[in-house]
């Protein structure tokens, strides 16, 4: 029996120790301990901005709707943006919510990350963004990718909630576009309950952020805020309304957690890192299925299996494993225009997916963990081997 999770905690003592902190100052609501993980979390990224927020799905909602507020990177209802056919629901429910047109574009079977060939064919007179997803921890071809949205004037946004820590030639994804979206939920590389965070370096759109988190008021902007003018009257800016917002707004535990999972990030990502290169050196030798090609260096949420050999069932193949106490996913949603949900979207689909498709039909996912699993993949490896 293999014993193998999905995901398991990164919290010690430290983090106990957070938790009492913040129950100790007796303030629970958003506060210093939030601004504090900001700042840091920031400096560690390389953005000039990060703002937290309850989850990583929220991080995705406020970054489309600073977006739809902003002067200088403004989209609005019925442009369209071009996205990845494989990914999570939350990034694509945002520009459905804010009226934006989606247009479905094929992945690369291999890196499973945009087919950047269709991205380009894609691209229409109303194209006016690209939000990328960098999937399980794989950073895109941002070399190409940026020069496609530079000649073509495109907006681009990261949905980097499952690639924190990775990079791509010395820069960490979710720093390309004008805005990177990161979630701290259990499963991801650090934990903080519920959280999230987007990154930006452009002011307006920092300032549109803290608004969209906490009403749509003015409260939390500075005085040298070049989104609003603040009233010298701090009673009447307590409950000043400029923008149509949320309450999305973190917790101080969940903050004073973050900053302890921070200081353990590096070592984290390492053993990721590790546990993937033995992953890759060892599955890619295994005739039958197909793994995921890294681009940059990954962070390795996870470890997707695609079968790509005739007549092999997949749902055998996942009753052995979980036989195993092997804890297996679809990869990510699979191809998310096979969801009912999509009849309420305006959207597109350029081609016909055969990508995607195949990655939905035959494809599923393991997790990584931060620690040394290299036993565990050799057990795994001889339960998939057998039913091959």
């Amino acid at each position: 029996m293999s014993n193998y999770p999905l995901a398991t905690t990164t919290w010690d003592e430290k983090e106990i120790a957070a938790i009492n902190r913040v129950i100790k100052s007796n303030f629970y609501s958003m506060g210093k301990e939030v601004k504090f993980f900001e700042d840091e979390f920031a400096n560690f990224i390389g953005s000039k901005y990060a703002i937290m927020v309850n989850s990583g799905s929220s991080a995705n909602l406020i970054a489309i709707g600073a977006l739809m507020f902003s002067k200088h990177n403004n989209l609005k209802k019925g442009d369209e943006v071009i996205v990845p056919a494989v990914s999570w629901s939350t990034t694509y429910m945002p520009l459905q919510q804010y009226g934006l047109k989606l247009k479905f574009v094929d992945i690369d079977i291999n890196t499973l990350n945009f087919d950047l060939d269709e991205v380009e064919k894609a691209i229409s007179k109303d194209t006016k963004a690209i939000f990328a997803v960098n999937l399980l921890g794989n950073p895109n071809d941002f070399d190409r990718l940026m020069d496609i949205c530079k000649k073509n004037n495109l907006i681009l946004i990261e949905d980097n909630c499952e690639s924190m820590g990775a990079s791509y030639k010395g820069k960490y994804t979710g720093t390309f576009g004008i805005m990177g979206t990161f979630s701290t939920f259990f499963s991801h590389h650090i934990t903080t309950m519920e959280g999230g965070v987007v990154v930006t370096d452009d002011e307006e759109i920092r300032d549109i952020l803290l608004c969209l988190r906490a009403h749509g008021w003015t409260r939390n902007l500075s005085s040298k805020s070049k989104l609003y003018t603040k009233n010298n009257d701090d009673f009447y800016e307590m409950f000043n309304f400029i923008i149509p917002g949320y309450n999305l707004r973190p917790l101080e535990m969940e903050a004073a957690i973050g900053r302890e999972q921070l200081k353990k990030l590096d070592n984290i990502i390492r053993e990721r890192q590790n546990n993937g290169k033995y992953f890759e050196s060892k599955f890619k030798h295994l005739n039958g299925i197909q793994i995921q090609k890294s681009i940059g260096n990954s962070s390795y949420f996870g470890f997707s299996i695609i079968i790509n050999k005739p007549n092999i069932e997949r749902k055998k193949i996942l009753d052995r494993l979980k036989e195993n106490n092997v804890e297996v996913r679809p990869i990510v949603s699979g191809n998310f225009t096979k969801n009912k949900v999509i009849k309420y979207f305006d959207y597109e689909i350029e081609g016909k997916l055969p990508n995607a498709n195949k990655l939905h039909e035959y494809g599923f996912f393991i997790g990584n963990h931060h620690y040394n699993v290299k036993k565990q993949l050799d057990n795994i490896y001889k339960i998939i081997e057998e039913c091959l």
